[in-house]
Order: structure tokens, then C-alpha cells, then sequence
């Protein structure tokens, strides 16, 4: 199909327009012709004169066209640019986006950076020598709660041990947002506890989740310094810190080297019935958590190394549900004190300490008993003739950890957990723990440690002068594996 309005050609456009020219001036021509004849000389140096007039016209003329051309090429890449262009914004609306879309700029949603995930954990394996006894369900650790309350409770002396409990596996996330950035964390391991004590089952450690200064979910306590555990290898490990893992929800309204960090964590609390266990009316009481725990933690980070000073209080309830002439309802509070600090005495010794004091704050503890006990109560008022009372402790541990070299390192310390009984509680009931342990661990390669460890625990009851101890000599494999991803 023919079509309208293209550009000529160069040689047919000059051609015209010296016909034009020609057109516009043939009085010259015939006027030359119609002269007298002259000499040969003056007509020949007419004719070059008349030639390069016709060469600068034909020279001008091409300077016009190539102009003239130049513009209609502009003109033709400026509509195919715009058609472009037009084409480009409709199919947009119709395609997915491509890559040259890909780099627009991200919405007020999203926050400037990359996101990151990372999976990590490890295998591990210990055995090891049990020298003397303990509940068989904590087989392979030291818990001074856990040993015998009076003679051969848990005999006979001495077993062989192994197991791969501690083996862990965790995911955790980071994320930009316009809100600040979004962590989340999942990690579970295969030591079972409670109802799972003694098996190699499924245990979550954290379901946890923070946007800018909060956070929710299953995560350390507010109470719990995790920094301050030592670097052993038996998996309970010293009795005298506050170590728990808590639902909560927490704010952190300063971050950084000075930190201020507040939370409202599940309540939960276990009793000692004691001397009043066999009384039938008791059978009828039933705990109630009205209020959430309410914890809260400062914290300094030095080049030394960090303080924290955190706290706890907390009401426990108990109803009796029975409708008699006894009423054995009533509630405690508890409240405690944790003084905790990593102190780095040089590059290669690190020590740690904790220092915790409180009422009815047993649960928040590595090893501890109980939270609430019974008080016999002579008052008269058959009524109320017993009640509950909250149990007073002290706790305090130090360790050593220390770096032989790039390969070899220890770890050695003591802890202890003392407890203030109830009148109401028996004369076997748990009063005192000692736990001590030291270690050495090589690393022959990158995210592989083997080591050895040796773990001492002793009981003390609390009106029967009986005192029991246990020893561990335990070795230990483990493989780390983390990879991250980024995006």
C-alpha cells in the first residue's frame, strides 16, 4: 500500500528545484543568447563563471535537503519513541511486571535493606558415667532436685549413659519494614520435660516474632540474662540462674548499649502440699492465674562487657472449689531480684555471675522446687486451718570461661540455690543444691567440638540432716550447621 507524506529522495528533490530556478530566471539564458558574439576567451570565462554559480546553488540545495532530511529523521524517532513509550505503559497494565519494572521504588510498606533467612542448630551426642544415682528420668544431667531425697531412692549406683536430646534445629528471619525491622525466630529440640520427662521427643524452645519495639510469642524471659550461661556441656547446667523460656509480650522501648526492656509473661506456679497432702478437702483446690506476670530488665553493655539488674512480681491463687465448711482458697505474691554479668577480664577470660533473691519466683529458676508451700496455721477457726505461703530463695553462681588457643577452651564454676521451707513442708523436702562442673573442649575443625566434662551435684533436705551427691563424667560430639540466605 502507498504511503502518503514519506520524504523524497535527495536527487529528485535537487532536480526540481533547478528546474524551478531555471523556471524563475529564462531571461538570462535567452539575453546571453541574443548578445553579439565575442571572443572566444570572454565567452569561456563566462561560462566557468556561470558553472560554479550553478555548483554553489547545487551546494546550498544539498545543505537544504540534508537539513530538511535530518529534521523528518528526528521527527520520525521522536513518534516511535512516543509509540514506544505508550505501548509500554499499556501493556503493563495487562503483563506481569518484567525486569525494567522490577526496579521501581518499594512501597511505604516495605522498609529499606535486604531481608535475610537463616537455618541452623546441631547433632549432638553424650555419654558418659553416672557414679552414683538419680531420678532415671533426668539420666543424662545433674539437677541437685532430681537427686535421691533419702537413701537409695533411685539405686543402684552407677550407669552407663547416651543420648542425643540436646540435637536442636532453629529458623529465624529479618525483614525491613516501614515500621522497623521484623524478626522471628522457630527452634525446637528433642529434650523432653513434664509429662515427656526422660524421652527424646519434640520440645519447642521459641515461637517468637518483634516489629520495632515489640515483640510476642514463646522467647526468653525478661527475667533471664541468656548471656550469662556458661559455655558447659551438660544440658541443664547450673542450678542458681534464672533460666526460662516464657509466652509473653514485651516492649523495648530502648535498645542498644543502655536497654530498657518490659513485658507481661504467662503466669504458672507448682505447690508443696507437705504435711497436709493426705487431707481429702484439699482435693478440691484448684490454682488461678488472674493477672499476667509483669517482668522487666535494665541492661548496660560495655567494652568490658554487660550488667543487667532484672525483676519479677507476680500473684499465685488458689480456690477451693468444694462448697463445705472449710475454705481452703488463698493467694500469694511473689517478687524477686536478679543481678546478672558477662565481665571480659581479657581476651581470653570471660567471667560470669548471677546473683538472684526472691519470693515465689521457683519457676523462673533453672532448678528449684517449688513456689508456694503450706503454713500450719493455730488460730482457732476450723474454717481455715491451713494456708499457702510463698517460698523465699537465694541463688548465686560464678564461671570461668577460658580460651587455651584457637582450638581448646574450658569452662569451670560453681553455683548453689537455696530455699526458706514452710513450716508445713516435710522434714525430706528440698532445702539446699550445689552444682559444679569443668570442662575441656577442642575444636579440630570449623563447627565441630568434641570434649570432655566432669559434673558434681549435692542435695541437702530440709529437717533431716539427709544429703545425697551424684557425679557425672560425660564426652561429647557436636556438629553445628548455619546457612543464610539473603534477599
Amino acid at each position: 500500500m502507498q504511503t502518503h507524506n514519506q520524504p523524497r529522495s535527495a536527487g529528485t528533490f535537487g532536480f526540481t528545484l533547478l528546474v524551478a530556478a531555471f523556471v524563475l530566471n529564462p531571461w538570462g539564458s535567452l539575453l546571453a543568447q541574443s548578445q553579439e558574439p565575442q571572443k572566444p576567451s570572454t565567452e569561456v570565462q563566462q561560462l566557468k563563471e556561470r558553472l560554479q554559480q550553478l555548483e554553489d546553488t547545487v551546494e546550498k540545495l544539498k545543505a537544504q535537503i540534508s537539513t530538511v532530511e535530518e529534521s523528518q529523521t528526528t521527527q520520525t524517532k521522536t513518534d516511535v519513541a512516543v509509540g514506544t513509550q505508550i505501548s509500554s505503559t499499556a501493556t503493563s497494565t495487562s503483563v506481569p511486571t518484567t525486569a525494567s519494572t522490577a526496579a521501581a521504588p518499594k512501597s511505604e510498606d516495605e522498609g529499606k535493606g535486604e531481608s535475610t533467612f537463616a537455618i541452623y542448630g546441631f547433632a549432638m551426642l553424650d555419654f558418659g558415667y553416672q557414679f552414683r544415682q538419680a531420678d532415671p528420668n533426668w539420666f543424662d544431667t545433674v539437677r541437685p532436685v532430681k537427686l535421691p531425697s533419702f537413701r537409695d531412692q533411685f539405686e543402684p549406683n552407677g550407669n552407663w549413659y547416651s543420648s542425643v536430646r540436646q540435637s536442636r534445629f532453629g529458623a529465624k528471619s529479618t525483614t525491613p519494614t516501614r515500621y522497623g525491622e521484623l524478626k522471628t525466630i522457630f527452634e525446637f529440640e528433642l529434650f523432653g520435660t513434664g509429662v515427656d520427662a526422660g524421652q527424646t521427643t519434640f520440645r519447642l524452645r521459641h515461637a517468637y516474632g518483634e516489629l520495632g519495639d515489640f515483640g510476642a510469642g514463646q522467647y526468653w524471659s525478661v527475667f533471664v540474662d541468656p548471656d550469662v550461661f556458661p559455655n558447659t556441656n551438660e544440658y541443664w547446667g547450673p542450678n542458681g540462674i534464672a533460666w526460662f523460656r516464657n509466652v509473653q509480650l514485651r516492649w523495648m522501648p530502648y535498645k542498644g548499649r543502655n536497654a530498657l526492656t518490659l513485658a507481661l509473661e504467662r503466669p504458672g506456679a507448682s505447690a508443696d502440699l507437705g504435711s497436709a497432702a493426705e487431707r481429702i478437702q484439699l482435693q478440691g483446690v484448684r490454682p488461678r492465674f488472674a493477672l499476667p506476670d509483669v517482668t522487666g530488665n535494665v541492661r548496660f553493655t560495655r567494652d568490658w562487657g554487660h550488667f543487667q539488674a532484672a525483676g519479677v512480681l507476680r500473684e499465685m491463687k488458689w480456690v477451693d472449689t468444694v462448697d463445705d465448711d472449710i475454705d481452703l482458697g488463698g493467694r500469694a505474691f511473689g517478687a524477686g531480684l536478679s543481678l546478672t554479668s558477662a565481665v571480659k577480664a581479657n581476651e581470653n577470660n570471660t567471667i560470669k555471675m548471677s546473683f538472684t533473691y526472691g519470693k515465689g519466683i521457683q519457676n523462673y529458676m533453672n532448678d528449684a522446687p517449688v513456689d508456694v508451700g503450706v503454713a500450719l496455721v493455730n488460730t482457732g477457726d476450723p474454717r481455715r486451718p491451713i494456708k499457702g505461703e510463698a517460698l523465699g530463695m537465694i541463688a548465686v553462681m560464678s564461671y570461668l570461661d577460658h580460651r587455651w588457643n584457637e582450638r581448646w577452651t574450658s569452662s569451670i564454676g560453681y553455683s548453689m540455690l537455696k530455699m526458706s521451707n514452710s513450716d508445713g513442708q516435710l522434714p525430706d523436702a528440698f532445702r539446699r543444691g550445689h552444682y559444679g562442673s569443668g570442662n575441656l573442649l577442642f575444636n579440630p575443625v570449623p563447627n565441630v567440638m568434641v570434649g570432655t566434662e566432669i559434673i558434681w551435684g549435692r542435695r541437702e533436705n530440709f529437717r533431716d540432716n539427709f544429703s545425697s551427691e551424684d557425679v557425672h563424667l560425660q564426652f561429647s560430639f557436636k556438629y553445628n550447621f548455619n546457612k543464610e540466605f539473603r534477599f
